[in-house]
């Protein structure tokens, strides 16, 4: 019988830690749950298709430190880095690295060629 209690607190000591902690599958919220759309604008900057991107969380947890693959983000006018700068050649943070809230969306501008993917890799989940 006390192995069996041994074992339940581990189990619901792991859970409560793993929820706690809002990165697991175990937890309400997940980086998936922020989406990324773009549209154009249909203003041309120098050349360029202007786009304007909308990130939205879909979790009722807000999600804060919410880092982006941008490989630099590419843009002929200047972009709001209060929405979105490059931490490296690669990724950038959302936000300044704020909570972003459901039915709070971010948004920014960019110009360039082509529009830019920017997947979710990572966030700091809050309940």
């Amino acid at each position: 019988m006390a192995n069996r209690g041994t074992l339940t607190l581990l189990i619901l000591a792991y859970l409560l830690l793993s929820y706690s902690n809002g990165v697991t599958s175990v937890g309400p919220c997940r980086p998936t749950d922020i989406t990324i759309t773009q549209t154009k604008t249909n203003k041309v900057v120098e050349g360029k298709p202007e786009y304007t991107v909308s990130v939205k969380n879909a979790c009722k947890c807000a999600q804060s430190r919410v880092v982006v693959r941008c490989y630099g983000l590419s843009s002929v006018e200047s972009v709001d880095s209060r929405a979105i700068r490059p931490v490296d050649d690669e990724k950038c943070v959302l936000g300044g690295g704020r909570p972003i809230s459901k039915g709070a969306p971010l948004r920014f501008k960019y110009a360039w060629m082509t529009p830019q993917d920017f997947p979710v890799l990572s966030s700091q989940i809050h309940c």
